[in-house]
């Protein structure tokens, strides 16, 4: 079994908002927290803060943000493997965002408990 993680909750609440591939990328989107950019072909994907973004654009919903405490090196493998796994087999639906230095899981907001169950359980520590 992997080593235990440590992770940590960030606060407030997040969405995934979907926009046209060619948009630019709109002022609401920056967050002075945490807030993640990705383009391709078919979309501009932007999560950031729930409250930053306006009732016209299309979003999924509230998310909790769980950063796992990094930062990791890009030769170890199965760290985020060992946190998803677990919520895998307990049903929570999961966003995942990846950084140079580690990795961020979003969480349904109703999910949230049975999350920290199964992390928990799997031997990983939440700290503040």
């Amino acid at each position: 079994m992997p080593k235990p993680l440590r992770f940590r909750e960030l606060p407030g609440r997040y969405t995934v908002c979907r926009l046209a591939a060619d948009a630019l990328l709109p002022a609401w989107a920056d967050a002075k927290t945490f807030f993640s950019v990705t383009r391709n072909a078919d979309e501009l994907s932007i999560v950031c803060p729930r409250e930053n973004v306006p009732p016209e654009v299309k979003a999924s919903g509230s998310w909790v943000c769980f950063k796992l405490e990094g930062p990791f090196a890009f030769s170890e493998t199965g760290i985020l493997a060992s946190f998803l796994d677990l919520l895998a087999e307990d049903g929570v639906p999961i966003f995942a965002i990846s950084t140079f230095d580690t990795d961020y899981v979003l969480v349904q907001e109703e999910f949230q408990a049975a999350a920290l169950r199964s992390l928990q359980r799997g031997g990983h520590v939440a700290v503040s």
